[in-house]
C-alpha cells in the first residue's frame, strides 16, 4: 500500500525556512526520522514545500483557466512538505507518523492518505 503523508503547514512555516537552532535540531531529528524509513524501505520520497507565497494555483472553469498567485489563506489548510511510503496498510503507517519528530517548531499536523492502487480503478 502506497500512501501519501502530508505535513500540514503552520503560520510560522507560511513565513519561509529561517535557520535557528530550534529548526537545525529539527531538520536534523528529521533526517535520523527519514534514515529509519530508509532503511525500513518505506520511503519513496520526501521533500519540503515552500510557502504558499511562492505558489501559483490554476482555475479550471470548462475551457477557461484562471492563474490565482499566492499566498493562499488558512495556513492549516496548506501542505508544507510530504513523504510517498511504501506500508502494508494503514494500521502501519499510522506507526510511522506516531514515531515522527514534531515536524514544526509548535503544534502541528501530519496527514496520511492512500494513493489510489490499479486494483482500486478495476
Amino acid at each position: 500500500m502506497r500512501v501519501m503523508v502530508f505535513v500540514k503547514a503552520t503560520e510560522d512555516s507560511e513565513k519561509g525556512f529561517a535557520r535557528t537552532p530550534e529548526t537545525e535540531a529539527m531538520m536534523e531529528a528529521m533526517g535520523r526520522f527519514n534514515d529509519e524509513l530508509s532503511a525500513a524501505g518505506v520511503l519513496l520520497m520526501a521533500d519540503g514545500l515552500k510557502p504558499t507565497s511562492d505558489a501559483k494555483r490554476v482555475a479550471f472553469d470548462g475551457p477557461r483557466r484562471s492563474v490565482i498567485d499566492g499566498p493562499f489563506a488558512e495556513a492549516r489548510e496548506q501542505v508544507a512538505g510530504f513523504w510517498l511510503w511504501e506500508v502494508k496498510d494503514m494500521d502501519e503507517a499510522v506507526a510511522w507518523v506516531k514515531r515522527c519528530p514534531n515536524p514544526m517548531t509548535g503544534p502541528s499536523e501530519i496527514e496520511i492518505r492512500p494513493i489510489y492502487e490499479p486494483v482500486d480503478l478495476a
